[in-house]
């Protein structure tokens, strides 16, 4: 798979403003997966990765903590997860993961997006086969073997597993991200992830002429622009 982890949305730290909607956009999810889970991260496997993430982007810790106040307090938005998908620009294959509270909206921004740069919104699966739904782990490691006994012995289902310059990426299926993380965690203790998340990896890359691809950032613009937006994934060789 090479290097398929390094497929994320774009930067949204580029000025203070971008700063702001990644700001809000974690805040949403921790808020999200801490109301369903619990607010201890000890306890909250999930929420402890979101936070792990969060500050490695530098998502101040006040962020972090209203968040959580919030989910300590029961009440506020009732957000629920909602994803489009449809061919972009040039042909290309795009997942739109959004949280929300009033997905009629949200739909209808997400649809524009797409139509204001002749781009096709599909149904439900129409390229999502066409993404692995995959667990990705970065971290520092010499062994690769050792690594591959912890997680054979876990019973989790490995599809790659790479070593490259000291640092390993494990691939397995998005059903299995916890598991994997224990076994890692419980083998070799605390690890400094580089990446820890599940994304949607696309099974093949393509690349796109120069019209199309001021068509497709402009699309990949217009999706950021959205607060509900939490997640773009897409197979455009960048």
């Amino acid at each position: 798979m090479g290097r398929a982890y390094q497929n994320r949305k774009e930067s949204m730290a580029k000025t203070s403003d971008m700063k702001a909607k990644l700001y809000s956009r974690y805040g949403r999810e921790i808020y999200v997966v801490a109301k369903s889970g619990g607010v201890d991260p000890n306890g909250n496997l999930a929420l402890r990765s979101l936070i792990d993430r969060a500050k490695k982007e530098q998502v101040p810790a006040h962020v972090i903590e209203k968040a959580l106040d919030k989910a300590k307090g029961g009440a506020g938005e009732d957000y629920s997860a909602a994803r489009y998908e449809g061919y972009g620009p040039g042909g290309s294959m795009a997942i739109i993961e959004c949280l929300t509270d009033n997905p009629n909206r949200t739909f209808g921004d997400v649809r524009q997006a797409f139509t204001k740069t002749k781009s096709k919104i599909g149904t439900q699966g129409s390229v999502s086969h066409m993404f692995d739904h995959s667990a990705i782990f970065v971290f520092s490691h010499a062994d690769e073997e050792a690594v591959l006994e912890a997680l054979m012995e876990a019973d989790v289902d490995v599809t790659d597993i790479e070593n490259e310059d000291g640092k390993i990426t494990v691939f397995a299926p998005n059903t299995d991200y916890f598991k994997a993380k224990t076994a890692l965690l419980e083998r070799f203790g605390e690890i400094d992830f580089d990446v820890d998340e599940i994304q949607f990896i696309p099974q093949s890359y393509t690349t796109i002429g120069e019209e199309d691809m001021a068509m497709f950032e402009k699309f990949l613009a217009m999706l950021n622009d959205l607060d509900d937006v939490q997640e773009v994934y897409h197979n455009v060789e960048m």
